[in-house]
């Protein structure tokens, strides 16, 4: 008796680290959702829709953390997940045109090459995938070029947002001290 006293507990203790184990620790780089238009969700369960949704952006949101982003951890001229951890994904719940390129409805991966003045942004088939390391330029949907702005702002953890325009809208991209606007239209 005085065993199993002893030993139901150990084997209690013992069941919770397990379960504690596999809790997968927090991720430097937390996944974020932006909608277009702003705040779907939150306004769809208050049935304060006024227009349908567009597209949506999914990406890990890196830190600044003292570090030189652009033409240091991001390099001039290399290919970029544009953002951490997995490669950032775009959604597009109807057609809508980058450029002069029509883009179908569905589910993107983004990835970026960023210079000093401007960066190309790339549309790409091939979802689901960690990093840049299996980029394939052969599934690449569409490349634009944007123009990289310096702000007066640091940006310490990398945002990206919809902003309305007259003719569809802008994914605003920054981080740092640069802000560049990736143009769709409908």
């Amino acid at each position: 008796m005085k065993k199993a006293f002893f030993l139901f507990p150990a084997l209690c203790f013992s069941v919770m680290i397990l379960a504690q184990s596999n809790v997968p620790p927090v991720d430097k780089s937390p996944l974020d959702i932006s909608y277009y238009p702003a705040n779907y969700p939150v306004l769809k369960i208050q049935d304060k829709i006024t227009e349908p949704l567009a597209a949506r952006v999914l990406y890990s949101r890196p830190q600044k953390a003292g570090r030189p982003i652009f033409g240091g951890l991001v390099k001039y001229g290399e290919l970029w997940r544009l953002g951490a951890n997995e490669a950032t994904e775009i959604e597009f719940f109807k057609n809508v045109h980058l450029g002069k390129k029509k883009i179908n409805k569905g589910r993107y991966t983004l990835y970026a090459v960023a210079n000093e003045s401007t960066w190309t942004i790339i549309v790409n088939k091939e979802t689901d995938t960690w990093g840049s390391f299996k980029y394939d330029a052969k599934k690449d949907v569409t490349r634009v070029v944007v123009t990289a702005q310096k702000t007066d702002t640091v940006v310490e953890s990398m945002s990206m947002y919809f902003e309305k325009t007259t003719s569809g809208f802008n994914l605003i991209i920054a981080w740092d001290n640069i802000k560049t606007a990736v143009p769709f239209t409908f």
